[in-house]
Parts: C-alpha cells; sequence; structure tokens
C-alpha cells in the first residue's frame, strides 16, 4: 500500500507526529505518532486535503505558504489545532521536500504540559494584578468624582442661562465616569450558583441581539445538544455571551454572519486542573478581524479595537469565565473572528 511506501518506513518509529501531503496538500501518509495525536487513522485521512482534517485550517496554510515562498522549513510554536472534538496545542514545523512521494511534511509537537500550565499560572496572576489594580483605581476616582458633579450642580445655579451649557458638559461627563466605574467594580459581586443549559444562555443572547439589530445581521445556530447542564451564574453567563457578541455586531456593522456553536471538550486542562469533560462554546463572525495592534491585549481593560469602546466588555466577560474556572481564547484575522470558551463539566464552580 501506498501509506507503506520505502519513503515512509523510518517514520513509523518516530515519536513525533508526522504527515506527508502531496502538492494539492492532500495527506499520503500519518505515522502512528500522528494517529494517537490526532485521534485519527490512516485509513480515514489517506488522499483527504488538510482543510478537511483540521477545523481551522488557516493558520497551517499560512505557514505552509510561507515555507513554499522560502523553500525551507518554518517552526510554528503556538498553534491551536481543532480536529473534530479535539483541541491541540503544538508546535509544528512544515517542509517542502522533493520526492516522488510527498511534497511537504508537517511535524507535530505537542506542547510541554508543563509550560503551558505555568503559561496558564503566570496569565492568571497577571489579570487578578490588573483587575485589582483596576478595581482600587474605580475606588479612588469615585469619591472626588462626586465632589466635581456636586461643585458643577452648585455652581450652574449662580451663573446665567447661557453659561449653563457648560455645567452640564461637566455634569454630564462625570455621569458617564460614575457609569463606567460603576462597570468597573460589577465583577465583585456575589454570584448566582445554579444549574443551567448553555443552549437557554445562547438562545437569550441570540433573541436580544435580533431585537436590537437591523435585519441585515443573521445569527446561525450549530449546538451539540447532548451537552448536560453546567452550574454557574446564568447573568454572568449571559454578558458574557453578549458583550462578545455585541462586539461583533458593531465589527459588522450590523451586516453579517455570527455562528453560535457548542461541543463537547475532552481531557481538558482548565485553571491548572484537568477535566475529562468541558463545554465549548463558540461565537464566531465573518466580520473586518481585530487589529494586529490590540489583538494580544484585548482582554486588558480599557483596551479596545472600537473607537469610542470603553475596553471593558471583553475584560467582565474574561473575569466571569474565570470565576465560572473556565478559559476565553479569541482567533482573529479578516473575515473570520472566533472566541472560544471552555466551561468545565460535572462540578460547581468554587469562587
Amino acid at each position: 500500500m501506498e501509506y507503506m511506501n520505502p519513503y515512509f518506513v523510518g517514520l513509523e518509529w518516530l515519536a513525533t507526529a508526522v504527515l506527508a501531503l502531496d502538492e494539492h496538500r492532500c495527506v499520503r501518509y500519518i505515522n502512528p505518532a500522528a494517529e494517537n495525536l490526532l485521534g485519527l487513522s490512516v485509513v480515514q485521512v489517506k488522499g483527504m486535503p488538510l482543510n478537511d482534517i483540521f477545523r481551522q485550517p488557516a493558520q497551517l496554510n499560512a505557514a505552509l505558504d510561507y515555507a513554499i515562498a522560502h523553500n525551507a522549513s518554518f517552526t510554528e510554536h503556538e498553534l491551536h489545532l481543532q480536529v473534530g472534538d479535539i483541541s491541540l496545542q503544538v508546535s509544528a514545523t512544515f517542509t517542502p521536500v522533493e520526492s516522488p512521494a510527498a511534497a511537504f511534511m508537517l511535524e507535530f509537537h505537542a506542547m510541554d504540559q508543563q509550560l503551558k500550565i505555568a503559561r496558564d499560572e503566570h496569565m492568571l496572576l497577571q489579570q487578578q494584578a490588573n483587575r485589582e489594580l483596576v478595581r482600587n483605581l474605580a475606588h479612588e476616582i469615585k469619591n472626588p468624582l462626586g465632589g466635581i458633579r456636586g461643585a458643577a450642580q452648585l455652581l450652574e445655579h449662580e451663573l446665567s442661562t447661557e453659561t449653563r451649557e457648560y455645567t452640564q458638559v461637566i455634569i454630564q461627563e462625570s455621569d458617564r465616569l460614575q457609569s463606567l466605574m460603576d462597570r468597573l467594580l460589577t465583577p465583585h459581586r456575589l454570584p448566582q450558583i445554579n444549574a443551567l443549559n448553555i443552549h437557554e444562555v445562547l438562545e437569550r443572547v441570540r433573541s436580544v441581539t435580533l431585537a436590537e439589530t437591523p435585519k441585515g445581521l443573521v445569527i446561525r445556530r450549530d449546538y451539540d445538544t447532548s451537552i448536560p447542564d453546567i452550574v454557574g451564574d446564568r447573568e454572568q453567563l449571559i454578558q458574557v455571551v453578549l458583550n462578545i457578541v455585541r462586539n461583533a455586531v458593531q465589527a459588522l456593522q450590523g451586516k453579517g454572519e455570527i455562528y453560535l456553536r457548542t461541543r463537547i471538550a475532552r481531557q481538558v486542562t482548565l485553571a491548572m486542573k484537568r477535566y475529562p469533560l468541558a463545554a465549548q462554546i463558540q461565537i464566531i463572525d465573518n466580520g473586518p478581524g481585530i487589529p494586529e495592534s490590540v489583538r494580544d491585549r484585548i482582554f486588558f481593560p480599557l483596551v479596545s479595537a472600537r473607537e469610542g469602546g470603553s475596553g471593558l466588555g471583553l475584560t467582565l466577560a474574561q473575569t466571569f469565565v474565570h470565576q465560572h474556572h473556565g478559559t476565553i481564547e479569541v482567533e482573529s484575522q479578516p473575515g473570520r473572528t472566533c472566541f472560544t470558551l471552555l466551561l468545565p463539566l460535572g462540578q460547581p464552580p468554587a469562587y
């Protein structure tokens, strides 16, 4: 058989996952290590295009394009792969080869679990420090802000009608800042824990969004109805999804498509703890994407990709997700932005 081609025999014994592709990027060979990593067999994938194996192949294709353009190996150190219901974090090397058996070789190395845990721990500590800093700042601003507003109200009675518009500006802006401070302090209320169906949360967000958005917007659903109830705060989770969806609506300017997708994820590590099952929720839009200049900081407080945005929606979303011992990540490029939430199944979150 072709997959036992002499060119590939030596790869059978490697611990490294290897795929061989032809010039059309179809699989010619997959070694046992790759079968184990991807949860697929050589019979399943032989002859299959790369785009049909991975759900989100854009990064893979971009790396292959780079390797071809430079006629040299190229390594992507942190690559997120989705194969069916399996999520993987790997480093990958893409190498053009001159062989009658293959045109490209792909090598996948699963990221060292301890390295990933250490990175997640560092990120969690940084996020907690950021939230505490913002919370303290909000408390410090609230008191003098009330004084400024009160002084403006008193001053308004001493001024002529023609000049009162200036005190009105002070009062209105003080109210706007007060609202901003209240939103910064919102995550610190006590959660209301109950069993809930994640699809009811998504349907609530869908109905609210469609009610407040022009008819040019389409929200499609792809639900795995076998997902059991999760335990958490219903209002917080509605706010999480609503903040993400509203950002997508604004990016689409009311015209485009948003996908709400759910799946079961297996054997995932969340908040440095291993869970056999998790609910995966994806919110996908076909908008212009998140600008690269803010993409790595999009969850930081007061960072916004939109002019005039407060930069708090995604910060609050991340805070609520972390309170549920979950994770939230984003992948974005022009034409596709995907927010992925993972929430553990099987036990209530410890706040």
